[in-house]
Formats: structure tokens, C-alpha cells, sequence
């Protein structure tokens, strides 16, 4: 297994399992020195599903790989009912 800097990630694309593009990666949050989750910024056609925002924070555990593109989940597309939490336009 390779450690990697968080600075080494962001910027990286991030798709889901099935092959679709979700986004970028803009930082990580981090809760007692580990990745709790990482701020998304939303391209591609998951843009439609999140309305005004930009972005979304994204739970680690939704994390399948990482690599030199980040894979999620298709869970976590966001839904009215997910623990995904939306980032609003004017945070970004």
C-alpha cells in the first residue's frame, strides 16, 4: 500500500463505480488526523442532480479507491435522503 499526501490528491477526477464522472477533488476534511471526507467539486451530468451548488462533501466510507482517479460509490449520488452533504454556491 502507497501513502499519499493529501496535496498529491487534490485536483484528482473522481468517478463513480459504474464509469461515470462525478467531479474533482478540492480538499479533504480531516477529524482527529484522519480523512473523514472530501469536498467534491460536481462536473459532468451529476450537476443537474444537485441543483444550485457547486459541490458536495463526500463521506470517506463512499471512497472504493484511490489511485490516480478517485472511485465512489454510485450510492453516493446525491438523493433527498443521503448523508451527503451539499456545499453551497457562495462557499466555494
Amino acid at each position: 500500500m502507497r501513502i499519499r499526501k493529501i496535496s498529491e490528491v487534490v485536483g484528482s477526477k473522481v468517478y463513480t463505480d459504474s464509469g461515470d464522472f462525478f467531479g474533482e477533488i478540492e480538499e479533504a476534511n480531516l477529524h482527529e488526523n484522519k480523512v473523514d471526507g472530501w469536498r467534491i467539486r460536481v462536473g459532468g451530468s451529476v450537476t443537474s442532480l444537485i441543483g444550485g451548488a457547486r459541490g458536495v462533501i463526500i463521506p470517506h466510507q463512499f471512497v472504493k479507491a484511490i489511485s490516480d482517479v478517485f472511485i465512489i460509490n454510485k450510492t453516493a449520488l446525491p438523493s433527498q435522503d443521503s448523508g451527503i452533504e451539499e456545499v453551497p454556491d457562495e462557499s466555494m
